[in-house]
């Protein structure tokens, strides 16, 4: 991680504002991304499907602000993190 900041400071900056975030996504291209986890802004997630999915405290579920849905990225894939 490109950053200094630990998981759960990350979190909580989430959790009281809106954060810029840039990471590499899984095919390997910057991504920037405008997200939250403040309870006044985020929707309840929907599932889709039935299918179970297992925990992964490496990856991080957000609320992108800018396509209004549900978003995550891996804490070791930040390039850098802005409030």
């Amino acid at each position: 991680m490109a950053t200094e900041l630990s998981k759960s400071n990350i979190i909580n900056m989430l959790q009281n504002g809106i954060v810029n975030v840039k990471f590499t996504k899984k095919d390997g291209t910057e991504r920037d991304m405008k997200c939250t986890l403040l309870e006044s802004m985020v929707k309840p997630y929907e599932k889709k499907t039935d299918k179970e999915r297992s925990v992964n405290d490496e990856i991080l579920s957000v609320w992108d602000v800018e396509k209004d849905a549900w978003r995550s990225f891996r804490f070791d894939s930040i390039i850098q993190i802005d409030k």
